[in-house]
């Protein structure tokens, strides 16, 4: 399964390129990248080639913004995704692919609305009641462990409080570190979609996604707080689309 020919090759590599310009801020491409590793590899064997290179772009993250991260909001939300993830890895080995396909397109794309609906709503009021950050936790939880597209409710959360564009970007940055690392037993252990070839892929991608890393940096510094959260809005419904229709 891992036999590539040129075109997929270039698919996954590009697609990591992708990776590096969203951990290094631009983000609401998760599902792109997503469509175009299950595209190349299949759903659930993608993941585990999938995870290694998340990593990198993790440790380039955190180290890269660790002025900017808020802390209060990662203790808020990790207890919650940590749970999603656990009961995504049991999910998980009941999920489809295209039940996969089609539910996370549907996520997504509520996920959007729901984002539509706090950047122009009236009242701009931070919601703080505990329902909110534990449903948007458990939903981010779940989703990067089945799929790795959690990036969708943790922007609903953080565009929801609210968060300047590199606190943004540095908070994310260091909560995803943090669940991807917690994630990586189950990969090895309990799906098996981590092994010795799949590693191998990962690394033969580590340079595409270094690439994006430092592109994204560009990027970010050229769209200001407004534009970016619109941006944000902009991919992440087109990710959901590319995901509902492949």
């Amino acid at each position: 399964m891992f036999e590539l020919n040129l075109f997929d090759f270039s698919l996954a590599a590009f697609c990591a390129f992708l990776l590096g310009v969203s951990k290094s801020g631009i983000k609401g491409i998760a599902a792109l990248i997503v469509t175009g590793f299950a595209l190349t590899y299949g759903a659930k064997t993608s993941t585990g080639v999938l995870m290694p290179l998340l990593l990198v772009g993790d440790v380039f993250a955190i180290t890269y913004y660790k002025r900017h991260v808020q802390w209060n909001h990662i203790i808020k939300l990790m207890p919650w995704m940590v749970l999603g993830v656990l009961i995504g890895v049991i999910g998980g080995s009941y999920i489809s692919d295209n039940l996969f396909k089609y539910g996370m397109a549907g996520i997504i794309l509520l996920s959007v609305g729901l984002m539509y609906y706090w950047e122009n709503k009236k009242d701009k009021t931070i919601p703080s009641h505990w329902s909110f950050g534990s449903s948007m936790g458990i939903l981010a939880g779940f989703t990067t462990m089945v799929g790795n597209l959690a990036g969708a409710f943790s922007n609903i959360y953080f565009l929801a409080m609210r968060l300047p564009k590199n606190a943004f970007i540095g908070t994310a940055a260091w909560l995803f570190f943090i669940i991807n690392s917690f994630k990586i037993p189950f990969h090895i252990w309990s799906w098996g979609t981590i092994n010795r070839i799949s590693i191998w892929k990962s690394i033969e991608l580590v340079p595409f996604v270094i690439f994006g890393l430092f592109v994204g940096v560009y990027l970010v510094k050229k769209i200001n707080d407004d534009a970016y959260r619109k941006l944000i809005l902009l991919l992440t419904a087109v990710g959901g689309v590319v995901i509902l229709f492949n």
